[in-house]
Parts: C-alpha cells; sequence; structure tokens
C-alpha cells in the first residue's frame, strides 16, 4: 500500500508517493528525476549511489524510502549554491579526479559527509573515509588529494561548524 511521503530534498520540502519496499534510490531517480546518484550494484557494495542523510553518508540503494519520512537528503545536485560549486566538487575538477564520471557523485557525498565529521584529516583517514565507494578507472589518489585539499582550505574557508549546504 503506498502512503505519502514527506522530507525535504536538498534543501527543499517534498511530498510523494511512495511503496512501502522502494528503496531511497529508486525514489530519487525513478520518481523525482535525479540523475546524481547512480544504480552501480544495487548491494551497497559500490558507493555509487550515496547521498547524505541527516548528516551521515548512505547508500541510498539500501535506504527504504519511507524512512526518510521528516529527514533531510542531500544529493550532490544540491551541493551547488546556484552556478558556484561546493568546494568538493570543484576541487574534484581541478585536481582532474573524475574520469569516466560514474563514481562522482558517490564520491562527493562520501568525502562531503567525511568532512563535515573531520574536517582536518589525514591522507591515510581520507582514504579509508572513500574506501566504500568503487572507482572503476582506479583515480583514488587525486580524490585523496582533492579532499585533503579542501580539508586544507585550498577552495576557501570553510566556516568553523560548516554544514557544507547539507
Amino acid at each position: 500500500m503506498s502512503e505519502i511521503l514527506s522530507f525535504y530534498l536538498n534543501g527543499n520540502p517534498v511530498e510523494v508517493l511512495v511503496k512501502p519496499e522502494q528503496t531511497l534510490l529508486e525514489l530519487l531517480r525513478d520518481e523525482l528525476g535525479l540523475t546524481s546518484p547512480k544504480c552501480g550494484c544495487n548491494h551497497g557494495d559500490c558507493g555509487a549511489c550515496t547521498v547524505i542523510l541527516d548528516g551521515k553518508a548512505v547508500k541510498s540503494c539500501l535506504v527504504l524510502a519511507p524512512t526518510v519520512k521528516g529527514k533531510k537528503v542531500v544529493t550532490a545536485d544540491g551541493l551547488c549554491s546556484g552556478e558556484k560549486l561546493h568546494p568538493i566538487q570543484q576541487a574534484f575538477l581541478d585536481y582532474g579526479a573524475p574520469q569516466c564520471g560514474y563514481c562522482t557523485p558517490g564520491m562527493v557525498m562520501a568525502a562531503t559527509a567525511f568532512l563535515l565529521e573531520n574536517p582536518k584529516p589525514t591522507k591515510e583517514e581520507i582514504k579509508e573515509a572513500l574506501s566504500g565507494n568503487l572507482c572503476r578507472c582506479a583515480g583514488y589518489e587525486k580524490y585523496t588529494e582533492a579532499v585533503l585539499a579542501v580539508s586544507k582550505g585550498e577552495f576557501g574557508l570553510l566556516p568553523e561548524g560548516s554544514d557544507f549546504n547539507v
């Protein structure tokens, strides 16, 4: 039996009809037309579908849509401020991290959530934080370098307690 689900998506209130067995990934892509969360494996192994749910990175293919009632969901689409990219997005571009681009939105979201919890990480901590996201093009080093650069303020100062628009 379907139900009406109310939650916040990229800062905007949303009401949508969902089925109890529908995943958040299916809702975002199929019902709401967002393309940044990707379906790579549909088993939570690849991280291509990573979004931020109430400040934490989650694999949206493993989250049942009805469980986000009243919560805050942010996708890579929601990190931009108008035409201006989020510091993580800009760093990924400037460091040449994306190759095919398939894993990039999930990497962006994993990195963003990680920096919310640990704004001054070591390179090893960044590698560990991104380890749940697979990159078939093997761009891990560039992603790691880009996150490190953001943490050092190379892409603008991030105010203490910043939520990165999350």
